[in-house]
């Protein structure tokens, strides 16, 4: 993997450029929408590359580890050729997963002992097989395995929790130091900063991480339920201390004006469920602000979902025929509203590349937080 930046605004710490992957190119900054186990929800593979358009996606170790398992994405050649998809792809390591599984794990220095959700059967989790899992998947990032903690939390509980993703970080990195690739392309290895909301754990967090050099950086635990103001304050500390000529990602984030904002604050890669979870529930975003489309205010509007839109529904369908699809819980209305979101996020994170370009891009950024964030 390669990162190069071709643009810097003068006004603020944001940045473009381009990941190379065997994969394929990841202009930067990036949404990568979230294919949980294997697929992003109601959003064929043709229409993520044709209509979307996007550059990467998002899969989980813990849910391709349950089902289908790794003994099937082996026997077929890795993930990409299991769903059909030739762009780049990123896998979480399953921590967060684990940690929303409170009552049914236990967190020691060997790993975490927890329960499949599926069928209650029980599993370990130590950061070497979380290494050898993302192997066996093959997607083209991957990420070390951490302890992910709540919000609030103990100043103790987040630094003994954030010491012990430093020492599973160091068995990660030996692990996959000293294994192939399952496949005919290369794996890169990105590390997780944690800390909870404790600035100096942050910053010590993000010095650790440096130290391990490699070719990309996370910012975790964070989007977890604490108010934005903390979001925005732990990522500027962070980005601070990461490396500059490396990728930085902040996982699970979040609503468009979040992205905005981290933008400017120095972050390129981000994802999050929250444009398909909340598409399945009649929720739109757009550049002119938040739609919901079960209000009986769209009942009789026949004008087009989006006219300032970018994917085939959104001038195709009316928001009265969406509502109605919505409203009746028709899977069409899910598929149609998903598109449309994601659509929305792919041109926005595409935009604000262009506005960085452009020397431009604070002045927009301030003005499109507004807008976004405004209920239509």
């Amino acid at each position: 993997m390669n990162f190069k930046i071709s643009n810097k605004d003068s006004y603020s710490n944001a940045r473009c450029g381009i990941i190379t992957t065997d994969h394929g190119d990841i202009p930067t900054p990036i949404f990568m929408p979230v294919g949980t186990s294997g697929t992003v929800k109601s959003v064929a593979q043709k229409d993520l590359e044709s209509d979307i358009d996007a550059k990467i996606i998002l899969a989980n170790t813990y849910h391709m580890y349950l089902r289908p398992g790794t003994d099937i994405l082996e026997s077929v050649g890795g993930i990409h050729k299991f769903m059909s998809w030739k762009r780049p792809i990123l896998t979480d390591s399953g921590g967060y997963q684990v940690y929303s599984l409170s009552d049914n794990r236990k967190i020691s220095e060997n790993g975490v002992k927890f329960r499949s959700h599926i069928d209650g059967s029980l599993h370990l989790f130590k950061p070497e097989s979380a290494i050898d899992i993302q192997r066996s998947i093959g997607a083209d990032i991957i990420m070390a395995f951490d302890e992910c903690t709540p919000y609030p939390c103990d100043f103790n509980y987040a630094k003994k929790s954030m010491e012990l993703t430093h020492r599973w970080l160091k068995r990660c990195v030996d692990r996959f130091n000293n294994t192939d690739s399952n496949y005919d392309y290369n794996q890169v290895l990105f590390p997780i900063v944690q800390g909870s909301t404790y600035s100096d754990l942050r910053k010590k967090s993000a010095e650790v991480i440096s130290n391990f050099d490699l070719p990309g950086n996370a910012i975790g635990g964070l989007s977890v339920g604490e108010p934005n103001e903390l979001m925005y304050k732990h990522t500027e500390e962070v980005c601070e201390i990461l490396p500059k000529n490396k990728p930085r990602y902040l996982m699970g984030v979040g609503t468009p004006a979040n992205i905005l904002e981290c933008i400017s604050l120095g972050v390129d890669m981000f994802d999050c469920v929250m444009p398909t979870r909340n598409a399945r529930n009649g929720m739109l975003f757009t550049s002119k602000g938040i739609i919901n489309i079960k209000n009986k205010k769209w009942q009789r509007d026949f004008s087009p979902i989006d006219i300032h839109g970018n994917s085939d529904v959104d001038l195709t369908y009316s928001k009265a025929y969406l509502r109605h699809l919505i409203m009746s819980k028709e899977m069409l209305g899910a598929q149609i509203a998903t598109l449309h979101n994601l659509s929305f996020y792919i041109w926005l994170v595409g935009k604000a590349r262009e506005e960085i370009k452009k020397g431009s891009f604070l002045e927009w950024k301030n003005k499109m937080v507004k807008k976004v964030s405004e209920k239509v």
